[in-house]
């Protein structure tokens, strides 16, 4: 495998440029390769270049997209965003009776906030998609009457008047009690081997610790890509999603993937035989 390159795809979204950081600043090699190619795009976009069957080797997903992609990649021990306490929230200007039946901005059909928010209200509500970074202007304008929100956005609404009105974490405690929150993965072509999967995740787990030992950097280099300019917010959102999950989502970061890969076959959201094929490396 010496001198072979590698395509990685990463989101610009903060935590992800975070996690990446050891590697894209040369700090981290991964074994086995001897460049890697970039490939940054956001995640909705790299959710349907991994769905649509792109040459991408690794790349960071949504764990709703990475469902549908088991027969083909790995599901990654390292790089999850799992949310402890909070996860994605849907906001308006005013508070609602109730969402059922209500015109809900949603981040992208294969994000894994699109699929919880399915769940939690039975599909009684009419999507409408949009870019996650254009949803609580969608809502402050009255185009739509909620909007669900993911990244940065879901801890600066405040500052433009919206209110929350449901919280996806509140609704995944009540369905599965204290396991974290699953949202996003990384994942690895199952083609190139698992001892090549092992080799990038731990290359991915060093890349992260390289990031927490080179905090200002890092976030200088994250805040190139967030579209929140509030350097303290953007620490605060890095903080929530690079945690220790992310270094290994453990047994109970398995359990709660394996617990929300359930709840979408018993829902019909996915295909029964995904259980077979979903692989934690």
């Amino acid at each position: 495998m010496a001198g072979r390159v590698l395509i990685v795809g990463h989101s610009p979204d903060p935590d992800d440029a975070f996690m990446f950081y050891g590697i894209v600043s040369g700090a981290v090699k991964i074994p086995g390769f001897n460049e890697i190619r970039e490939v940054i795009d956001d995640i909705e976009s790299l959710n349907k270049r991994l769905l649509e069957g792109d040459v991408l080797d690794a790349s960071a997903a949504s764990f709703h997209a990475a469902l549908h992609i088991a027969q083909r990649y790995y599901v990654l021990r390292v790089g999850a965003s799992m949310g402890i306490g909070y996860g994605p929230v849907v906001v308006a200007k005013r508070r609602l009776d109730s969402l059922r039946g209500a015109r809900i901005a949603v981040p992208g059909r294969w994000t894994t906030a699109y699929l919880l928010l399915r769940l939690a209200l039975e599909d009684a509500f009419e999507p409408v998609f949009a870019k996650f970074d254009e949803i609580p202007s969608l809502v402050e304008r009255g185009e739509v009457d909620a909007g669900l929100l993911i990244h940065e956005e879901q801890i600066a609404f405040e500052r433009r008047g919206l209110i929350k009105v449901f919280d996806l974490w509140e609704w995944w405690e009540s369905r599965v009690g204290k396991l974290p929150l699953p949202l996003g993965v990384d994942v690895f072509a199952k083609r190139l081997g698992v001892e090549a999967a092992r080799g990038f995740a731990e290359a991915l787990r060093r890349s992260i610790l390289y990031a927490r030992e080179h905090q200002k950097e890092a976030l200088h280099h994250a805040m190139r890509f967030s579209r929140v300019r509030d350097p303290e917010l953007v620490s605060r959102f890095i903080n929530m999603y690079v945690n220790d999950y992310t270094l290994d989502m453990g047994e109970d970061g398995i359990r709660a993937h394996k617990a929300l890969a359930e709840l979408a076959v018993e829902a019909g959201l996915v295909p029964r035989d995904i259980l077979d094929y979903l692989e934690f490396v």
